[in-house]
């Protein structure tokens, strides 16, 4: 007799109601995603409004080069894909975080913890501060991507550093993952610092507008850059949700159900790198809603991976372009980094949970 996988143990105790009651869920976050996504598009100092928004749209649909309006030309150039890349990195994030949470089994767990925002982050800085001096031709080759390819570069290398220093053990404990990328995460900081003080007060300032990030350089090429991960995610979120919820049980629970529970683990960091990678490259670096959003979620419906997984991701991808919104018009003309307004709003929650934590436990 087939044992059942672990999203359908789950599944069978989830009553047809509830399962009724997610799936509404879903196609309300869907709908408050594309709304978050359809206002986006109208925010900005050109003027585009909400009225007008379906007009200029018709004539993106119709658009070619040299013969679009004005406003055609800020939506299609502009708008469009500084939206999809918000879209793409919330939803990265937040589904990095319930990733995470679920490997750790630990509610207050961050894409952060294993290192690669850090290490995406050092080698940008890296990029800003010594490119011009030690790699000008590296620089000068791959012009505006030099920036998202260091820091795509330093989460990658973040990892494969992580996996090598976890790998040598026969099984690899998520104390060790959790420990080893917490001090990836330490030195990676330390060496930032290190950057910042070598730095002359241009690169300085440059430098830490990027850490605190920004949506601003959006472009279809960085939209392109980031489809191979979103791609990536979509393919493998059915198979991490059946081993994420046989984790959920315990690793020995989880292998008893058939999950292989070291291929899960190398599967989960190598997709949290890309994901996360890709969206500190685009972005730089934006704070709490890998950890927050998943946790609204799972307070909500249960820690069922089936629906936590894709619910994160819409919820993600709305609170960035929510967020980038603000960040549009809080000081317009001028624009506020995208890492202040998700600071400012994820670290009051962040702490709601910390403290109810420590209540509960």
């Amino acid at each position: 007799m087939l044992k059942p996988t672990p999203a359908e143990d789950l599944g069978k105790r989830v009553g047809p109601a509830r399962e009724r009651a997610r799936a509404r869920g879903l196609l309300g976050l869907a709908a408050v995603f594309l709304l978050a996504a359809f206002l986006s598009l109208s925010v900005g100092p050109s003027g585009i409004t909400l009225l007008s928004l379906p007009q200029v749209l018709g004539e993106v649909m119709g658009y070619s080069a040299g013969t679009g309006g004005h406003e055609a030309l800020v939506l299609l150039d502009i708008r469009l894909p500084r939206t999809l890349l918000a879209m793409y990195v919330g939803a990265a994030l937040a589904v990095s975080g319930a990733i995470m949470q679920g490997m750790f089994r630990n509610p207050l767990a961050d894409p952060g913890l294993i290192g690669v925002s850090s290490g995406a982050a050092l080698f940008a800085v890296a990029m800003i501060a010594f490119g011009d001096a030690y790699l000008p031709a590296l620089k000068a080759l791959l012009g505006v991507h030099a920036l998202p390819v260091a820091a795509f570069a330093g989460g990658l290398g973040a990892t494969a550093v992580l996996v090598g220093l976890t790998s040598g053990r026969r099984t690899i404990s998520t104390g060790t993952l959790l420990l080893a990328g917490v001090a990836l995460a330490a030195l990676a900081s330390a060496l930032m610092g290190v950057v910042a003080y070598l730095s002359d007060d241009r690169a300085l300032r440059d430098l830490t507008l990027w850490t605190l990030g920004s949506l601003a350089g959006a472009s279809w090429s960085k939209v392109i850059g980031t489809l191979p991960f979103a791609l990536l995610l979509a393919l493998l979120l059915p198979r991490l949700m059946r081993d994420l919820n046989g984790l959920l049980l315990g690793e020995a629970e989880a292998y008893h159900l058939g999950v292989n529970v070291q291929r899960a683990k190398l599967v989960i960091v190598f997709v949290t790198a890309g994901a996360v990678g890709a969206a500190v490259a685009v972005a730089g670096i934006v704070g709490f809603i890998g950890i927050v959003t998943p946790h609204i979620i799972r307070l909500v419906a249960g820690p069922d991976h089936r629906f936590l997984l894709p619910a994160s991701a819409l919820l993600g991808g709305s609170l960035a372009v929510a967020a980038d919104m603000v960040a549009r018009v809080a000081v317009a003309p001028a624009e506020l980094p995208l890492g202040i307004i998700t600071a400012l709003i994820g670290a009051p929650f962040f702490l709601h949970l910390v403290l109810r934590r420590g209540a509960n436990g």
